[in-house]
């Protein structure tokens, strides 16, 4: 933690998706990035920590996420050399294999609630993910807080009638969507409700696979240094 706190960082946009610049208004020119260098200007950033159950841990900066968008990831990282297709190659994979999970929220120092029929869960530093979606719409990396998007019993066809306003973040307003401000988050499945033969539930963080569900996300508040 020590060793975050003195890191200074500016991000040159060069990725496939380049998602967590999109949040600054950023493109893929390293020209601009250099001149933003140059000027200098910085501002504390959060940091978002990934814990699992053997305590092993991961940062992040961007966006985490489970089931679906999560296994959608871990396929579309295997079809980069595609460019931006690589995102609808592995959504379509996944949606092979996928159905909707029940799962425990604990949410900072609330109880537990149950969600059921999640299809996706997104723990949301910044805005952006998966080439462009701004699935969290309203997340802001100086705030200290998560914005945690849950959608829940999206059928298939619901994400083709639902598509532009994911890709816009309007899609806050629709009845299966809730919306959750927090600096800790707890996910689990409801073991009682699981069933071996769907496997484990996907987890990411910007874009990594780091293993499947159960993990706690905990907000790290202005920990890095970020010229912007």
């Amino acid at each position: 933690m020590e060793t975050l706190m003195r890191l200074r960082l500016q991000l040159i946009p060069l990725g496939t998706g380049s998602d967590f610049a999109r949040t600054f208004g950023w493109f893929n020119d390293p020209y601009e990035a250099i001149e933003r260098i140059a000027k200098g200007q910085k501002q504390r950033i959060d940091v978002g920590l990934v814990v699992g159950k053997d305590d092993k841990f991961h940062y992040f900066l961007n966006v985490a996420d489970i089931h679906l968008s999560a296994k959608a990831g871990f396929f579309a990282s295997k079809y980069k050399r595609f460019g931006k297709l690589c995102y609808v190659f592995g959504a379509l994979q996944a949606f092979i294999s996928h159905s909707n999970r029940d799962m425990n929220i604990k949410i900072d120092k609330e109880e537990w609630k149950r969600f059921p029929k999640v299809t996706a869960l997104c723990i949301g530093n910044a805005k952006y993910f998966g080439g462009g979606m701004k699935i969290t719409p309203t997340a802001d990396p100086f705030s200290g807080k998560f914005e945690v998007v849950v959608l829940q019993d999206f059928k298939w066809y619901d994400f083709i009638l639902k598509l532009q306003k994911l890709y816009k973040g309007t899609h806050l307003s629709e009845r299966n969507v809730s919306t959750i401000s927090a600096s800790s988050i707890v996910v689990e499945e409801l073991t009682e409700l699981a069933t071996n033969t769907d496997g484990g539930i996907y987890v990411q963080a910007d874009g990594e696979h780091l293993g499947f569900l159960p993990r706690r996300f905990l907000m790290l508040p202005g920990t890095i240094e970020f010229l912007i």
